[in-house]
């Protein structure tokens, strides 16, 4: 099968195409034959080689963790999938760096995988596991947002962002923002009360009171800012300091588990237009196709998520 692959960690231009065997099922496990991926900042962060202290990869090394195609195979104990379904799924991070999902073939534990929903292209369905599961996580599980409450979603316009406005918004919430002035109109769109542009303004100067923060760029102290003695904050993006957990509020970060579940959950608001998925661009299963977009995501400027289309 196809794959774009790293043999080295470094820049973008690090990512070529090669041919690599299919995947091997466990009895657990469905093989899917892979029509989307998408790219999300721990990509390019994981090629930079950010990831070592956690992950020991031998390579090459396949990247991505986004999936959307149709079940080829299921393993002995695999009960909810048959050849020929349709799905997508945000698989296990493997322990040697070998099944990411920039391939034509991808393994995924049966309870990773979730059924597509007709009305989502491949396209779509691929967008919406690592980030929204996250962002599902974060809001629902993590903060207990409940009608009513403030939520600050800081850097809105990311591809985690925009779907914690959107469930934010879904669960009853009163959501600000941080984003640059060219997102504004977008996330106005989607739902959000009131859009920070994060160049002119501090949050802290105009926020206060709030329920939650949900931080996805590192700004552990100002969210602390803003928020209530009694208020929540989760980080994806840090790491509480000491000091930091000693605050009155409750402080804590969050690393996404993939849950089948969950996905399925998410798929079915999508499909029922409660959330949109906004798509930024799409790129092919090339050397050009995935260098280009890992530099579209590196710059930061992204208007949503970034899809490579595979079949």
């Amino acid at each position: 099968m196809r794959a774009v692959v790293i043999n080295e960690y470094g820049p973008a231009e690090n990512l070529h195409v090669e041919e690599r065997p299919v995947p091997e099922i466990t009895d657990d496990e469905v093989l899917i034959e892979n029509y989307a991926t998408s790219i999300n900042p721990i990509d390019w962060k994981a090629r930079l080689g950010l990831l070592k202290p956690m992950f020991d990869w031998n390579f090459p090394v396949v990247l991505g963790w986004d999936a959307a195609g149709v079940v080829t195979k299921a393993g002995a104990r695999v009960t909810k999938f048959k050849a020929g379904d349709k799905v997508f799924a945000r698989p296990d991070i493997d322990k040697d760096g070998k099944r990411g999902t920039y391939a034509e073939y991808v393994a995924a534990k049966e309870d990773k995988v979730a059924l597509k929903p007709e009305e989502l292209s491949f396209e779509t369905a691929a967008a919406i596991p690592l980030a929204g599961l996250t962002a599902w996580q974060v809001v629902q599980d993590r903060l207990h947002v409940k009608s009513g409450e403030k939520v600050l979603v800081q850097a809105g316009a990311g591809g985690v962002g925009l779907f914690a406005i959107q469930i934010a918004k879904y669960l009853g919430a009163y959501v600000a923002t941080t984003a640059s002035a060219d997102s504004r109109d977008l996330l106005l769109h989607l739902g959000a009360d009131e859009v920070i542009d994060y160049h002119t303004t501090k949050i802290e100067d105009v926020l206060h009171d709030y329920d939650a923060v949900f931080d996805t760029v590192d700004a552990i102290d100002a969210g602390l800012k803003v928020l209530k003695p009694s208020g929540r904050l989760v980080t994806i993006a840090g790491h509480p300091t000491a000091e930091q957990k000693k605050a009155p509020q409750d402080v804590s970060d969050w690393w996404l588990q993939p849950n089948g579940k969950q996905l399925s959950e998410l798929g079915t608001l999508v499909a029922q237009e409660k959330i949109k998925v906004i798509i930024d661009s799409t790129f092919d299963l090339t050397t050009s196709g995935l260098q280009s977009a890992h530099k579209r995501s590196e710059s930061r400027h992204a208007h949503g998520k970034i899809v490579i289309k595979i079949k």
